[in-house]
């Protein structure tokens, strides 16, 4: 390992201390609920999810924990509660599925990374990376996508570095 490649370890290490650096502009994740799998997006349009409560309420336990748990990424207010939804039952099924987390597995995402230089787009498509720094582009890896790594552990494939010979 060389010493430009310890120097993005070490600042990969700071950035995922503060994953407020990170802004989400999309985000697709497979969700295992209850009673089925469900697939949850962010857009430009924002929120959507494949389950019946989201169909008829616009808001849903799966979103909720999402926001939950990805509230630095986000930058946006939650959606709001719903007339006529279960808000006591859906906010406590948001909690237990914010808690656990082996029910998400995040398949893509778009987010913008501000580094301490400049600002980059990170991109991730299942397991797939790419990103706008310059070091990326010589090595596969940055600083930025070893941070979203590491916030995003457990939520994303790892990323595999290969050896430089």
């Amino acid at each position: 390992m060389d010493a430009s490649m310890i120097n993005k370890i070490q600042k990969a290490k700071e950035y995922a201390s503060q994953p407020k650096r990170a802004t989400f502009n999309s985000l697709t994740a497979e969700f295992r609920g209850d009673n089925s799998t469900y697939r949850v997006t962010l857009s430009n349009d924002g929120w959507s999810c494949t389950c019946p409560g989201f169909h008829k309420y616009a808001i849903c336990p799966h979103i909720m924990a999402i926001e939950k748990l990805f509230k630095p990424m986000l930058k946006r207010e939650p959606v709001p509660y719903a007339p006529g939804q279960n808000i006591v039952s859906d906010v406590k099924k948001a909690k237990r599925y914010s808690e656990e987390v082996d029910r998400i597995r995040i398949l893509t995402f778009d987010c913008t990374f501000e580094g301490y230089n400049k600002n980059h787009q990170v991109t991730y498509d299942n397991g797939a990376w790419t990103s706008t720094a310059s070091f990326f582009q010589q090595r596969g890896v940055c600083s930025h996508t070893m941070a979203l790594e590491k916030i995003l552990k457990g939520f994303i494939e790892p990323i595999r570095i290969e050896p430089v010979v």
